[in-house]
């Protein structure tokens, strides 16, 4: 087989596996003019070089950090983009919008979404699933002085989003909500 031909090949082959890593992450609007109205911010972008770094530097034998360690084997990226402000909506809720349209896409699941009107507040909790397998998982939580975006490509175990709150100091995730959620009809990949 010819070189050309081989590498289309190749590129054939590679592609439905990209797409649903493309699919996955997701495209976040540039927030860093929020980030001097902000009275809190965090941004958050682990590419997968970054991940293997930490994963490789993890000391097997201390069980936190094993811990750690398995919690990152199926996890190719992760973004998190947080912001707290000291007035109310002082970020465009656009933005936020855009985000959540680019979840109506082919595989991605709602989980939960839990709106309280009173507040004002919006939790949207979403997981793309290929072929019975998590590849990512999505978290639009918004209020009137706050929001938080998390974007995880990769398998992800529900029931480990605390422990990896936890392990990476990521903003807090609406536990109640998850611990709420009944995954008994679920694939086997996401519990």
């Amino acid at each position: 087989m010819n070189k050309p031909l081989a590498t289309l090949s190749l590129l054939c082959l590679l592609l439905p596996a990209w797409a649903t890593a493309q699919g996955a992450r997701l495209n976040l609007p540039d927030f860093s003019s929020l980030s001097a109205k902000a009275t809190d911010s965090v941004n958050i972008s682990l590419n997968p070089w970054l991940l293997r770094t930490v994963a490789s530097m993890v000391d097997d034998k201390d069980l936190q950090t094993a811990e750690a360690k398995e919690l990152l084997a199926g996890i190719e990226s992760i973004q998190v983009r947080s912001f707290q402000f000291a007035s109310d909506f002082a970020y465009a809720s656009a933005d936020i919008d855009g985000v959540r349209r680019q979840l109506s896409g082919p595989g991605w699941s709602r989980l939960v979404q839990v709106h309280d009107k009173k507040k004002n507040e919006d939790v949207d909790i979403y997981v793309l699933i290929d072929h019975d397998r998590t590849k990512g998982f999505a978290l639009i939580a918004s209020e009137p002085r706050q929001f938080t975006i998390i974007n995880i490509v990769g398998s992800i175990d529900l029931k480990d989003l605390p422990k990896l709150e936890k392990q990476f100091n990521l903003p807090k995730l609406p536990v109640a909500a998850i611990g709420e959620l009944s995954l008994d009809d679920k694939p086997a990949a996401i519990l």
